[in-house]
């Protein structure tokens, strides 16, 4: 069978980084987590990996993967017929790993993106793609008719956006779903001035790196009425059942020499966001 040829844009071809790390991370003994999946497709593309074997630490990205899947788990175990939102989904297989069997999937991203994940994933009763921005309303419309309890899961990518974007995505979110709750990631100004651009564009080989800067989660709020944070953490503040599986150097200095990994990890984030009352 031939392999399939990749047509992305430059922000969209950052998905395959993740890919290609989980399954990096799915070979390593004792591994954050496993996604056969992942192998599989990173096996059916036709795409020079090779650039980014040995440059980057795939149990990075695993780890920022299974701090979104905690957020996820946590809501599902209180709304088990709830509503996760992936949006900027690339060819992320979240649904594949931690789907309970009840709760309604839409998965959100950009056309080229999304005709490239439909040539591995398929629509269910339970699960839709979507071709899109979120920066657009018009997907917002199934969403609102599946009428349960939401979360929203930005993973790797309104990070990528300016902040009048990312400010205009988040806003339209908590109007329309009052309730409901977002999960993203955030860097700090250190992270997204040109010299940290380019250093990381020329590390990784890619085009775009991240824009939005944000060194205050909690500045979020004053965005629209209602909006809560409800928890921001740090790679070095992941649950004891991720660290048991994280790399063993990063395991000893999380154990013995924790302001180190606070140091080296604290411009970047995950927040927990409420969406207004």
């Amino acid at each position: 069978m031939p392999k399939q040829i990749v047509n992305l844009g430059s922000v969209q071809e950052t998905l395959l980084i993740p890919l290609l790390c989980r399954a990096l991370e799915t070979a390593r003994p004792n591994g954050l987590l496993k996604d056969p999946r992942a192998v599989e497709i990173v096996e059916q593309l036709d795409y020079d990996f090779s650039k980014w074997r040995g440059k980057s630490n795939s149990s990075f990205a695993c780890v920022r993967t299974r701090l979104f899947d905690e957020i996820a788990l946590r809501f599902l175990e209180k709304y088990p017929e709830g509503t996760i939102v992936e949006i900027g989904c690339g060819l992320n297989t979240r649904f594949e790993r931690i789907d309970n069997g009840r709760a309604r999937w839409f998965e959100l991203d950009l056309p080229d993106s999304i005709a490239l994940r439909r040539l591995f994933f398929e629509d269910g009763p339970r699960r839709t793609m979507i071709a899109g921005s979120v920066i657009d309303e018009e997907w917002m419309e199934p969403v609102l008719k599946a009428g349960q309890p939401t979360l929203f899961l930005s993973e790797a990518v309104i990070i990528y956006l300016e902040q009048p974007q990312v400010k205009q995505a988040i806003v339209q979110i908590a109007t329309k779903f009052p309730g409901a709750w977002l999960a993203t990631d955030m860097c700090t100004s250190k992270l997204t001035t040109p010299q940290a651009q380019k250093k990381y564009m020329k590390r990784f080989g890619i085009k775009s790196w991240f824009k939005w800067a944000c060194n205050d989660p909690k500045s979020i709020e004053s965005w629209h009425p209602g909006i809560e944070l409800l928890a921001s953490q740090i790679f070095a503040e992941a649950s004891p059942e991720i660290v048991a599986k994280m790399p063993f150097v990063w395991r000893t200095l999380i154990r013995f020499a924790p302001f180190i990994v606070r140091y080296l990890t604290k411009d970047y984030r995950i927040a927990h966001y409420r969406l207004g009352l």
